[in-house]
């Protein structure tokens, strides 16, 4: 713990002096602050003075009482001054039920006197930790209210593995450089491409996505481009395509690969040239687009295998960005889980507020196949199980990953369509409409099964 800085401070209240100097002596070699202080209104003095990391309390301060209910109600009020303050509530040997009482209300967790020193250092160090995770990650939800104003998305990225990402972002947003982002699913490839065109010169302009994935065969050129009336037998009305829609803003182009390869010659003109017709039309349309692309396959080898044009590649990844996978950026974990727990029990109106030290521990020793994506989805989930105030590893229900190589007959009939769905898209390196082809499902139909596991 001799790493905390100096400023990491601790609030200390008990009535008893002795019990106050035996926690100076045990707390203040390891660089921590204290305040000590021995009575509930001093507490509440204390804490409209300063800013604490953690407040460690005695449940009774009127002599001969054991119900606890003195600090019970001291509870309530420090967490109307301050809600994300973690309190850690000392009890008498042999009083469970008023700590688990003292929890039920909102506190972190328990020692009992007479404590274990290591138990007390152990309980200290997780609870300061995980308040800095948590108030990193409600000042980033800060930040993002007011990016949001903006139009701007926010991007956590704190691993030493997204260094890189974000110098690039950093270089290229401004430019009209067009922009390939790679990485697994669910790594966060549109927040960077949201990210791109907010610091762009063009962000004043409009911004229009395509799923390339999730567009049913037969529509991608009406979508890209637009068609006539009359062009086709549903063609009831013209139609704008996408490209005219982004004329002067920016076009993203999310799973890429997925585009037909008859196709993408008429994307790579677009690219060159800036010129595209409508379907039925023979009219030449001009139009001024920055073109940000995505895709979880590798382009690189598909344009090899002849399946992707390498024409086409090279205007697409002027930039390439790389995004790693969640596994690989695990000291982000903390901050995603903080983000996304406000984000759901905002949107549920639940009042939970932190993660117990299992559940912290759970999410940074699970796989994570399905990256952040996966890690929203639990965090929702977890949310809604919540019957307390923090989140507990139940309420996590994170599965062993399934490339632990289960056998097909001990999973679930879910679990058995997203393995194969996984090895499908491994065979054919992300491509969906071969993976497609191969599980006999079409293209579209797999893309929603993709998302719906967060593959």
């Amino acid at each position: 713990m001799s790493s905390y800085r100096t400023q990491t401070r601790l609030l200390v209240a008990d009535d008893q002096e002795d019990v106050l100097a035996a926690l100076r002596l045990l707390l203040k070699p390891e660089g921590l602050a204290l305040d000590c202080v021995t009575s509930p209104h001093a507490v509440l003095s204390a804490l409209d003075q300063k800013e604490y990391d953690l407040l460690l309390m005695d449940l009774n301060y009127t002599r001969d009482t054991t119900s606890g209910q003195e600090g019970f109600e001291l509870m309530s009020k420090v967490q109307q001054v301050d809600s994300m303050l973690p309190i850690v509530v000392m009890t008498a040997w042999g009083s469970v039920e008023v700590a688990v009482e003292a929890m039920r209300r909102g506190a972190k967790d328990f020692i009992q006197k007479p404590w274990d020193n290591a138990r007390l250092l152990a309980i200290v160090k997780t609870q300061l930790e995980l308040s800095a995770a948590l108030r990193r990650g409600a000042r980033l939800e800060a930040e993002n209210r007011l990016l949001q104003a903006d139009g701007r998305p926010v991007m956590i990225a704190e691993a030493p593995s997204m260094q890189p990402v974000l110098q690039l972002v950093s270089r290229v947003g401004p430019s009209d450089a067009n922009v390939l982002i790679t990485g697994e699913p669910g790594t966060g490839k549109e927040v960077v491409a949201r990210t791109l065109f907010a610091i762009s010169d063009r962000s004043t302009q409009p911004m229009v996505t395509v799923n390339m994935g999730g567009l049913a065969e037969g529509i991608f050129e009406s979508e890209l481009f637009g068609h006539v009336k009359g062009a086709f037998t549903d063609a009831k009305t013209d139609r704008v395509g996408r490209f005219e829609l982004a004329d002067g803003g920016t076009i993203f182009l999310d799973e890429i690969a997925n585009l037909p390869f008859n196709l993408q010659a008429k994307l790579l003109r677009v690219l060159e040239t800036g010129e595209m017709e409508r379907v039925g039309s023979s009219k030449t349309k001009r139009v001024n687009v920055r073109v940000i692309s995505a895709t979880n396959a590798n382009l690189h080898q598909e344009a090899a295998e002849n399946r992707f044009r390498q024409d086409l590649l090279f205007r697409l990844n002027t930039i390439e960005i790389h995004l790693p996978p969640l596994r690989e950026r695990k000291e982000d974990i903390p901050l995603l889980a903080a983000h996304h727990l406000s984000q759901m029990a905002r949107r549920y109106r639940k009042p939970v507020g932190g993660f117990d030290p299992p559940a912290l521990q759970a999410m940074l020793e699970h796989p994570w196949q399905g990256n952040v994506r996966e890690l929203n989805h639990v965090i929702e989930r977890a949310v809604l199980m919540a019957q307390d105030h923090v989140i507990r590893s139940s309420d996590l229900a994170l599965r062993p990953s399934r490339e632990t190589g289960g056998r097909l007959e001990d999973m679930s009939l879910e679990e058995v369509e997203a393995f194969l769905i996984k090895k499908a898209l491994a065979r054919y390196g992300g491509n969906v409409s071969q993976a497609a082809g191969a599980l006999g499902l079409s293209r579209s139909a797999l893309y929603r099964r993709i998302q719906r596991y967060g593959l």
